[in-house]
């Protein structure tokens, strides 16, 4: 009975709709981190702060939630480990861990992981569930930048805050609200596709 329950369970995440098991696995792991890789180089620069407008944490966001927590997670710590070692694809080409913003990078792992874990529950099935998927996702990324940011620049919170959280609002708003109608299409698509397959 729970090997034909398991059977006729759908897909937890949208990789999971990928044929293969184990080489799946490791090109999704490989393709998460050099996704965020790539979206890095995406960046704004805005004034008065050294935190740049990037479009890293969308990729973050949207690879935890394809992929779930493990694959998503280990993706991140690929990346983390590859770009402390030398990669440079941290944003503008960095490498290394002696930049101001490596906490935010330190966040991706954890991040990604709950974004993942979440979505694994169904967290990105519709609009409202992956508003607060994203927002949970987005506040551990902050919960990790803004004390790396006050640490490496000698500043107070509410300075680290003004730098590193305020002028990113109106940014993760947008990337909250293209998850939100992104993810929850994505699935419909695959359920219309898969009846019609069937």
């Amino acid at each position: 009975m729970a090997t034909a329950h398991a059977a006729r369970r759908g897909p937890a995440v949208l990789g999971d709709l990928l044929p293969g098991s184990l080489a799946r696995d490791a090109a999704l792991v490989a393709g998460a981190a050099a996704f965020v890789g790539v979206a890095a180089q995406i960046a704004v620069p805005l004034p008065g702060t050294p935190v740049p407008v990037t479009g890293q944490t969308f990729a973050v966001l949207l690879a935890g939630a394809a992929l779930g927590f493990g694959r998503a997670g280990l993706g991140m710590i690929v990346y983390l480990l590859a770009g402390m070692a030398g990669v440079p694809w941290f944003t503008d080409g960095a490498s290394g861990a002696g930049f101001p913003t490596f906490g935010y990078v330190l966040g991706f792992v954890a991040a990604a992981a709950v974004v993942g874990r979440l979505a694994e529950r169904g967290g990105d099935r519709t609009p409202l569930r992956t508003v607060a998927t994203m927002l949970a996702g987005t506040a551990i990324m902050y919960a990790a930048g803004v004390p790396y940011l006050m640490a490496s620049l000698h500043v107070g919170l509410g300075k680290a805050l003004h730098l590193g959280v305020t002028p990113f609002l109106a940014g993760d708003a947008l990337k909250v609200a293209l998850a939100a109608a992104l993810l929850p299409a994505a699935w419909k698509l695959t359920g219309r596709l898969s009846g019609r397959a069937s």
